[in-house]
Formats: structure tokens, C-alpha cells, sequence
């Protein structure tokens, strides 16, 4: 069975479609994409992972702009990421990625499965809605778009990942945020390329530097937490005044 086929099964089964939303433009049009094929509002639910002081700001306000009435979820996890770096006394890496882990996937999962315990007209189905592409990493392009979820899929509960926009490429997510007549997240129009932490581990040079120029606060903090636990946040074991040229 094609994945378009069992979506569409999905979708004529009343089944819940949780839409994982950053804010960012991948996200945005996942959203667009939904709608597209024809998933109703009734059937959806957007989950946001609030990452507190290290996200940009507006991005709650963002997503609410274009959700409609399609009920928004805010997932927050124990502790912060400023937190987690210094009780464990270095910052994640693109191998242990525990940001991701702790700060989204955990909470995000724990949300959507008391979401669908609650409301039984969904008859606990679930398909999880992740804005990933291919076109990002080589990492990424290997994923399956559509699969079930073994370690979710417990207690009468049906749980599938789904990858909508997988193979969509950057430009063609920007034409379809323009083609709906919605406008993305405004650090965008800043210079940043990506949004997620505003000082992510992922993030390029240029990023980094962008962003320490539109958050010196919060930039001033991280270099402060590097020299206080030794430990850098880029990859490069370049301090971030040493990477970004910005004195913090």
C-alpha cells in the first residue's frame, strides 16, 4: 500500500494528525501541505515544544497566526537548555543530540499521547506530522516518510510518523508559505537561514553570527556558560566570539 493510499485511509478513519510546529518555515508549510490534502481542521492538533529563553521570539504568535481553529499544544520539558548544559557540563552534539531528545521529542510525545487518551473520537489513532526534508542532510534523506511507530503504539494506541514534506526542497517551501498568502517567521528576513534554538549546534557560521548580533543578550550568556564549563558549542572547539568575530 502507497503511503498516499494509507493516508488517505488515515484520514477518512477520523484519525488524529498531529502537526509539530516550530514556527519555521518547514513546519508552516507541512501545515499548508495538510490542509492541501485535505486533512481537516477538526482532525488536527499543532504541538509546539517551548524552548523558553533560548527560542526567537514571536514564535508562539507566529504559529497562532495561521493555525485557524486548530487547537495549539504547548510541550514544555523539566528544565531549559542553558540548565541541561550545566548539569551536564557540555552541550549536545549532532551524535547526542540531547536537546532533541529532552527539550522536544520527550515532551512532545508525553502531550500527544494524553491528548488522544482524552478524546476518544479519535478512536487512538495518532500520525505524527514532522516537517523534516531530505534536501537538509544526508542523515534525513535516508528517513522513511511514512512509518509506524512501535515504541508509541501501545495500550490500544496506533501511532505513525510521517514525513509530509520530505521531499520538498527550500525553495518550493517558501513558494508555498507565498502561494497561501502567508508570510514566514521574521528572523528570516533577518538573515537566518534556520529556526530553531536561536544558537543551535546545527547552525552555519553565518547563523551564529546573525544571531549574536540580534540577541546579544542571550549571546553574552552562552559565551559565559562556554568559559564556565569549558566546553564549546560548535563543533569547530571554537569558542563563539571566536566563530562569530562578536565580542560578547
Amino acid at each position: 500500500m502507497s503511503c498516499t493510499h494509507k493516508i488517505q485511509q488515515l484520514i477518512e478513519a477520523g484519525a488524529l494528525f498531529a502537526v509539530n510546529h516550530s514556527a519555521g518555515k518547514d513546519s508552516q508549510a507541512m501545515l499548508i501541505r495538510l490542509r492541501g490534502i485535505g486533512v481537516p481542521d477538526s482532525q488536527m492538533v499543532i504541538i509546539h515544544a517551548d524552548l523558553g529563553e533560548v527560542e526567537w521570539a514571536g514564535n508562539l504568535e507566529h504559529i497562532k497566526r495561521w493555525a485557524g481553529d486548530i487547537p495549539i499544544i504547548i510541550a514544555r520539558a523539566r528544565r531549559e537548555l542553558l540548565e541541561m548544559v550545566e548539569d551536564r557540563g557540555m552541550w549536545p552534539s549532532p551524535k547526542f543530540r540531547q536537546c532533541t531528545s529532552d527539550l522536544k521529542r520527550g515532551p512532545i510525545e508525553r502531550e500527544l499521547r494524553r491528548y488522544l487518551k482524552a478524546r476518544p473520537r479519535f478512536k487512538s489513532t495518532i500520525v505524527n506530522c514532522m516537517g523534516m526534508r531530505a534536501e537538509e542532510s544526508p542523515a534525513r534523506a535516508k528517513q522513511k516518510t511514512f512509518k509506524r511507530n512501535d515504541r508509541n503504539s501501545k495500550a490500544g494506541r496506533a501511532w505513525y510518523d510521517w514525513l509530509p514534506i520530505h521531499s520538498m526542497t527550500k525553495k518550493q517551501v517558501f513558494g508555498a508559505i507565498t502561494r497561501a498568502g502567508q508570510t514566514p517567521h521574521w528572523a528570516y528576513a533577518k538573515g537566518m537561514s534556520r529556526l530553531s534554538c536561536a544558537f543551535c549546534i546545527m547552525a552555519s557560521k553565518s547563523d551564529l553570527t546573525t544571531a549574536a548580533n540580534l540577541r546579544p543578550e542571550l549571546f553574552a550568556k552562552y559565551v559565559a556558560l562556554e568559559k564556565r564549563i569549558g566546553h564549546t558549542l560548535s563543533m569547530s572547539g571554537l569558542g563563539l566570539e571566536a566563530v562569530t568575530g562578536v565580542s560578547a
